[in-house]
């Protein structure tokens, strides 16, 4: 059974539920981010329930868990749950923050150091399970140490029926636990809402109010022809869309959306995939709606990340690859100041089953011309 001690984080602590803490828990878990990530609470969230919180956290520490309110200053600024250990010695974590206390990275120094305390008593593996569109969550797992480790597909029901992903995280007694570093950096160095423009072309993260304009550029037949890929659905894209913030965040890959620079519909996606982290490679798609060619937008947006990828990120290599026939994107990518590199005989496949000859293209950190 865990000790019922005060945690000391920093200029936060750790303690006990308390009844003069009901106000606080009551208007913390009525608001609407917190309602949206944990579903399984009463909405509205009223005084009797949050009394009722209080008065509960006993019964988990007595079933072999523990239940922190999260203070700074003495004023309640979230909780903090440890569900009962698991036979064989693993201990699960939770964290919500109150409004007033959020953007300050509190959930981060929390999940920290209730990790290491649990560490520190023996506990071998802390886990914890955070939704795939919460980012905040989702960054301040990687600023504790915990490693992903999967993704448990349609896991939660939200109120509304929705199911959506999990990202399941952990930290092992025997991992260093310094904070994860993030392969490919946000534009705006923040929370992933930044943009790239050159004054013509802007390209933006790809999220849920694409998705409409996304799944018509995937559905174009002009871009079903020279596509690896079947049509995608609309929930397929919906999807999609919802993924591009924890994809970014864990270093698989950037999904962007470009427009004119002066706003405006969704012209069509492109996107940056890690494809050889070890050797710096990566790998830039993309398609344009026909509405927007002929305008060299999509050149001018191949540049634009290019050019960020080799200012802001350890890439050493970006690579595309472009089915022979489409000459159009061949010439993008010559315009951008890729090389080609090669050809795949028969390497890009077809919904139909045909195959056909990839055109490799190469564009190197500067400093490094492609050898003759």
């Amino acid at each position: 059974m865990l000790p019922r001690e005060v945690i000391a984080v920093g200029p936060l602590v750790l303690r006990v539920p308390a009844d003069e803490d009901a106000e606080a828990v009551r208007a913390t878990c009525d608001d609407p981010l917190t309602a949206r990530y944990l579903p399984l609470l009463p909405s509205p969230y009223t005084m009797e329930d949050a009394h009722a919180y209080v008065r509960d956290a006993k019964s988990v520490w007595e079933a072999g868990g523990a239940e922190f309110a999260i203070t700074e200053g003495g004023r309640y600024a979230g909780s903090a749950s440890v569900a009962p250990l698991t036979p064989d010695g693993s201990a699960r974590i939770t964290c919500v923050v109150s409004p007033w206390a959020r953007g300050r990275g509190v959930a981060g120094r929390v999940a920290r150091g209730l990790t290491e305390w649990l560490l520190d008593r023996g506990v071998e593996r802390v886990e914890a399970d955070i939704e795939l569109e919460n980012l905040p969550a989702l960054r301040a797992a990687c600023r504790a140490g915990f490693t992903a480790e999967g993704r448990r597909r349609d896991a939660r029901a939200l109120r509304d029926g929705r199911r959506v992903d999990l990202i399941s995280f952990a930290r092992l007694a025997r991992d260093q636990g310094g904070p994860v570093e993030q392969a490919l950096p946000f534009f705006d160095g923040g929370f992933g809402d930044g943009a790239l423009t050159d004054g013509v072309v802007r390209l933006a993260p790809l999220t849920l109010e694409h998705a409409a304009g996304f799944h018509r550029m995937m559905n174009e037949p002009s871009v079903v022809r020279h596509s690896a890929a079947p049509p995608a659905g609309l929930d397929d894209c919906e999807r999609r869309c919802r993924a591009t913030a924890y994809l970014w965040l864990s270093g698989q890959r950037i999904e962007l959306a470009v427009t004119e620079a002066d706003g405006g519909a969704f012209a069509g996606h492109l996107q940056l995939i890690v494809t050889h982290p070890v050797f710096g490679e990566g790998m830039i798609g993309y398609s344009l709606l026909p509405e927007f060619r002929g305008r060299g937008l999509m050149t001018r947006a191949v540049r634009l990340l290019s050019d960020w990828v080799f200012a802001h990120t350890s890439l050493h290599r970006l690579v595309a690859g472009t089915d022979a026939a489409n000459t159009e994107s061949q010439a993008v990518l010559r315009r951008a100041g890729f090389d080609r590199e090669g050809t795949r005989s028969q390497f890009f496949p077809h919904p139909d089953g045909r195959r056909s000859d990839e055109i490799t293209w190469l564009r190197l950190r500067p400093g490094r011309p492609l050898s003759p």
